[in-house]
């Protein structure tokens, strides 16, 4: 297919705004890391308590991925996204007017819920209305997103605590929010962009692929001549996707089982559980935590998650610019063997960086490294793989029994962290990390196919395929 035969600019404008999913999802995960001393003081919370406020919201995507991927199937992919971001807005306002910690929990769970959602849909979305070369860019778009929210909630976080010492406004309202307890602030803040979110929504079309399963061919192949420059183009894909799905006899949940397609669910459930035991979100939660039991001040330990956010950030740009030309897997390859030197280095700070004397400068710069290889593959790969191992027909439920597993995982190391520190000391958790990067590494080389330059199709046939 030439350049001239898809309008890449109306592409990426879609995917642009499905990923604006992504910034809600990375500030509403990463913003909870500048309030939990403050929340902690503010309510008297045990270590029990102070886990449950990190890991609500973690319930919430547990229930969102639950039922994101039934309702996109059954609302579409635009309005599934609009109700997520509602969710957003919701949780944001409520989590800064909140009256005690159990209300502040329920707001916390129910901004979780849109978490979910959209950790499910909005690459689901950019994966059906890509083209099969720009496929894994404009996914990556999406992570991308996130640690932009990532580096957002950091910024928003040491810039409000570093101003509300000196802050104030004629309105009682407005100092107890931003002043006198400026974590609700710093949880507030997200109200903007789920707002914007909404609004935008209603500019982009449903996805053309949805259509055509609820056998809406007019309006399918209308979108789908807004992304093919030529009418011939848009028509053929058309065809050519109507013959696919014809050939699908079985139903959603028997198709599920085929030998095949059971593979591909029960490979994508592994790795999307075991990448969350392998230390980045230990990092991206508990990070300022971490850098003042080493002697850093609140505000250097938020100056350090800034950088990591940056270093986040400007990561996945380079991860998107190249995932399509290197590969999925060798992406994995290279960055996961860079995460188990970068954490082996963390566990030997952390064990013997006090006896001699090292810097909290040298930390900081084996987090930065294990921050950029973990950026470069397996956070910006594994969505993208996700959004495009499925067949069509039951993309939505097997993204969701993955997405489920993702954020199990998730929750379970944000309840476990500051156990493991506790108990098997810091050096041992990083090491934990470390061991947990293997099997990943076995499961991507043994199961999961190459699918850069592949369209959806061929790789609905590549599973099948497979006995």
């Amino acid at each position: 297919m030439k350049k001239s035969s898809y309008n890449i600019g109306y592409i990426l404008f879609l995917a642009v705004v499905a990923a604006c999913g992504g910034f809600l999802f990375g500030y509403d995960t990463a913003v909870i890391s500048g309030t939990i001393k403050q929340v902690t003081t503010l309510f008297g919370l045990n270590d029990i308590e102070q886990g449950w406020y990190v890991g609500c919201a973690l319930v919430g995507s547990i229930a969102g991925v639950a039922v994101a991927g039934t309702m996109s199937d059954w609302i579409g992919r635009r309005l599934t996204m609009i109700f997520a971001s509602i969710m957003f807005s919701v949780s944001a306002i409520g989590c800064a007017l909140c009256g005690s910690y159990q209300w502040l929990v329920f707001y916390r769970i129910v901004g979780g819920i849109g978490i979910g959602i959209v950790s499910i849909v909005s690459p689901m979305y950019i994966s059906e209305i890509a083209v099969t070369e720009y496929r894994g860019r404009l996914v990556s778009l999406y992570q991308l997103a996130i640690t932009v929210g990532f580096l957002g909630a950091y910024l928003i976080n040491y810039w409000l605590l570093s101003v509300s010492e000196s802050m104030r406004f004629n309105s009682e309202l407005m100092n107890w929010i931003f002043v006198d307890e400026v974590w609700r602030g710093m949880l507030g803040m997200e109200t903007l962009p789920a707002l914007l979110f909404f609004i935008i929504l209603f500019i982009i079309p449903e996805s053309p692929r949805w259509l055509l399963l609820r056998g809406k061919v007019a309006r399918s192949e209308s979108i789908f001549g807004k992304i093919y420059s030529r009418k011939e183009r848009a028509k053929k894909q058309v065809e050519e996707l109507q013959a696919h799905i014809a050939n699908e006899t079985k139903s959603e949940f028997k198709y599920l089982f085929q030998p095949g397609i059971l593979t591909a669910v029960v490979a994508g459930l592994c790795i999307a559980i075991l990448g969350q035991f392998m230390g980045v979100n230990a990092v991206l939660y508990y990070g300022p935590t971490i850098f003042e039991n080493v002697g850093l001040s609140g505000g250097d330990s938020l100056f350090y998650q800034v950088l990591i956010g940056a270093v986040n950030m400007g990561t996945t740009v380079l991860a998107l610019l190249i995932i399509d030309k290197i590969g999925r897997k060798k992406l994995v390859y290279y960055g996961v063997s860079g995460m188990i030197v970068s954490l082996l280095l963390i566990a030997f700070y952390f064990s013997f960086g006090e006896s001699l004397g090292l810097s909290s400068i040298l930390m900081l710069i084996f987090f930065l490294l294990y921050v950029f290889c973990t950026a470069v593959s397996i956070s910006a790969v594994v969505w993208v793989l996700l959004s495009e191992m499925y067949p069509t027909k039951v993309r939505g439920i097997a993204m969701s029994i993955a997405g489920f597993a993702l954020w199990v995982g998730t929750y379970l190391v944000s309840q476990l962290t500051p156990w493991l520190l506790g108990t098997i000391t810091p050096a041992g958790t990083f090491l934990l990390f470390a061991v947990m990067c293997v099997p990943y590494m076995l499961i991507m080389w043994r199961y999961i196919p190459e699918t850069a330059g592949k369209s959806l199709e061929e790789i609905e046939k590549y599973w099948l395929s497979r006995k």
